[in-house]
């Protein structure tokens, strides 16, 4: 891998970023991380904003793709729901810690919230020392973002560090932008999208995967190896194999497929 924050042990076939993206296939399926993706990064997780025209978007995409658009991201489900509601039916969370299929089923994996609850005491103190420093508390995951103090970045990896050698091996670091994670080891948006590809609306289709962190690595990874596009939004080394400048360019190019689908009565 090319990151030095992704485990050693993640396999992932290596890709160099393309020059052109891709031309439009009727075949392809959805997986669209959220912060800095879909949506503009926000001083703060709660701070951003979901507007009608994303929604109307994310539905045409649906309807284009015969249902098969799923959110993959590092937030709770909860949190998915509250920001694009009926938009967004299909949706994993947590980095795969929970993940609602195509027939509305939630598949959670709670791991040891008794062993959290120390740690939860810990960072959110940590967070309360250090102004700009925001802790969340997502159920099966905890983060510390310091997007709002970067220059805390050190304290704060080494207070998750400092809180995982309280776990064992259940959890691992995640580490992002801006952004330090505890989260169940062995859960993953690769291990996301994987589950999704063996289930309808997605089995038989090519997996289409765009991310812009360390955490969507995983995707990238599996989608590759899958056979499908991984598409990187943003700079930086990565294992996607083609690109796009920032969450207007993905969005405008999500409209594109719609539009070019539409226009040949593909859907």
């Amino acid at each position: 891998m090319n990151s030095p924050d992704l485990p050693a042990s993640l396999a992932c076939v290596a890709a160099g970023a393309a020059d052109t993206l891709p031309p439009y296939a009727r075949d392809w399926c959805y997986f669209l991380d959220v912060d800095g993706t879909l949506l503009d990064i926000a001083a703060t997780p709660d701070a951003v904003r979901v507007d009608p025209a994303l929604t109307k978007l994310l539905a045409a995409l649906r309807h284009a793709a015969g249902d098969a658009v799923a959110l993959i991201s590092g937030r709770a489900l909860s949190d998915l729901d509250r920001l694009f509601g009926a938009a967004a039916p299909i949706a994993a969370g947590q980095h795969g810690a929970e993940r609602r299929d195509g027939v509305g089923r939630v598949h959670r994996h709670v791991g040891r919230r008794e062993l959290l609850r120390t740690v939860v005491t810990r960072l959110a103190a940590f967070a309360a020392r250090h102004p700009g420093v925001v802790f969340e508390d997502k159920g099966a995951s905890l983060a510390l973002h310091v997007r709002g103090a970067p220059h805390a970045a050190g304290a704060a990896r080494d207070a998750v560090a400092a809180g995982l050698r309280l776990l064992g091996g259940v959890y691992e670091m995640q580490v992002g932008k801006m952004v330090f994670e505890i989260k169940l080891t062995g859960y993953d948006k690769g291990s996301a999208i994987e589950d999704y590809m063996q289930e309808a609306p997605f089995t038989g289709r090519v997996p289409v995967f765009v991310g812009d962190d360390l955490t969507d690595e995983y995707g990238f990874c599996m989608v590759n190896a899958l056979g499908g596009l991984s598409l990187k939004v943003g700079p930086g080394r990565s294992e996607a194999r083609h690109r796009l400048a920032d969450a207007p360019a993905v969005r405008a190019w999500l409209a594109g497929w719609v539009d070019n689908i539409t226009a040949t009565g593909n859907t």
